[in-house]
């Protein structure tokens, strides 16, 4: 029996309404998802919503934290999200409380792309000075900015001009960054487009950690290069040649897995098996294509190998002057889509923060006891209880040209019938 159909017009019209209210990179009107479910549920539902989708810390829901006038007067001025929360750990006997202030900060672009390039990269230096200032003001020990902050997210293209924006790792954005880091007393990571000019002028993605006393502590480049509908970033560089390094911090061991690593758990193993207590995971992706993975991926990453994780994606809508084709059989189009922010954080023990918002720039802030990492370890003994050597084997026995998959069939399973 068929539907009225005014039923299948009422619908369609809903889909319609929220499509219209999702033009401005809103959820139907709404900064993000957690918004949008606190003002629509009822308390007592919301809450216990709230504990299936973001978890509970220590038995409880995550907390905020106060933060100062001065911070919050920087957010209001400047027109930037700002939020704050707390993960808190068991208090130990032998240990004392391991606490760290971690930012993340997510921003759109501040010029049009057509805009001078010179302009276009000191404009978002401009703009990302207030947010920092906000992050060293509350008092964040580790910072970490989006993947390739100092541009477009222009990899789409496949245009060569937007080479220009590379530097070395010691150029202009590090020398910017290097003041606040001093000033604040804060080691940032810094995701650029790297210029190695001691190897043929080679570009990397690149993510490089200033320490809280201004000086380069290292780098470390993105380990896996993305061949996915506009995202065309191996015409510019090639996978990292790095490894899966750990640094160790004033206020903490770091690590870094750039973007479209997420998408590899061995990656995300790698980085704690070196012994990372916080990863960071700077990324540039759009809705389309990636929304439904974006508060799973980290998630289990932290939950998996015992850490924190920093989700940060960029905002806003980048049109670029020359229409380009991709991979997925479009139309020539002049823009990624929308990057829909949502920047959030992780914890080992399955809890997370809310998300900023889908389509402002946005600072968030959280306190994390380091304890956790290894009280997580101890409760579940994932360490322990892993099967290194099977693993090893297997991979071992992969990578040979004749391997052979562990396949068992059912022996009936192509006999002929009488």
């Amino acid at each position: 029996m068929e539907k009225p159909a005014q039923n299948t017009d009422a619908q369609n019209g809903q889909v319609q309404e929220a499509t219209k209210a999702s033009s401005d990179g809103s959820v139907c009107g709404y900064d993000s998802l957690h918004h949008l479910l606190s003002e629509n549920l009822k308390p007592h539902i919301f809450q216990e919503v709230n504990r299936i989708l973001l978890g509970l810390n220590r038995g409880k829901a995550l907390e905020t934290i106060s933060l100062p006038e001065s911070a919050k007067a920087l957010s209001s001025g400047h027109n930037f999200d700002l939020q704050a929360f707390c993960f808190l750990a068991d208090k130990e006997l032998l240990r004392e409380p391991r606490i760290v202030r971690v930012g993340l900060i997510q921003n759109s672009i501040a010029l049009p792309t057509t805009a001078h390039f010179l302009d276009q990269k000191r404009a978002i230096f401009e703009k990302l000075r207030p947010i920092i200032d906000a992050a060293g003001a509350a008092g964040v020990n580790v910072l970490c900015l989006q993947e390739a902050w100092t541009m477009p997210f222009a990899f789409c293209t496949r245009e060569k001009r937007w080479c220009e924006f590379a530097e070395p790792v010691d150029g202009e954005s590090t020398r910017f960054l290097q003041d606040f880091a001093r000033m604040y007393n804060m080691v940032i990571i810094s995701p650029i487009l790297e210029r190695d000019v001691n190897h043929g002028e080679t570009l990397w993605n690149t993510a490089v950690i200033i320490g809280n006393n201004g000086n380069i502590i290292g780098k470390h480049r993105k380990n896996h290069i993305p061949r996915v509908g506009d995202f065309n970033e191996s015409t510019y560089y090639m996978e990292g040649n790095t490894g899966h390094p750990v640094f160790e911090t004033a206020y903490g061991k770091i690590a870094v897995n750039i973007c479209y690593g997420r998408h590899h758990p061995l990656n995300w193993l790698a980085f704690g098996l070196n012994g990372a207590e916080l990863v960071f995971n700077p990324s540039a992706t759009v809705g389309e294509l990636s929304e439904p993975m974006w508060p799973i991926e980290a998630r289990n990453a932290a939950i998996a190998n015992s850490y924190f994780v920093g989700s940060i994606n960029r905002v806003g809508t980048e049109v670029f002057p020359n229409p380009f084709t991709s991979g997925d059989g479009k139309p020539e189009h002049a823009d990624f889509g929308h990057f829909y922010g949502s920047s959030h954080f992780s914890a080992p023990d399955a809890s997370c923060t809310p998300s900023l918002s889908r389509h402002s720039d946005g600072l968030l802030i959280s306190d994390m006891d380091l304890n956790l990492c290894r009280q997580i370890k101890d409760k579940w003994g994932f360490r322990m209880t892993a099967r290194y050597e099977l693993y090893a084997d297997l991979l071992a026995q992969y990578l040979k040209p004749d391997f052979e998959p562990q396949v068992i069939s059912d022996p009936l399973l192509h006999k002929k019938s009488p």
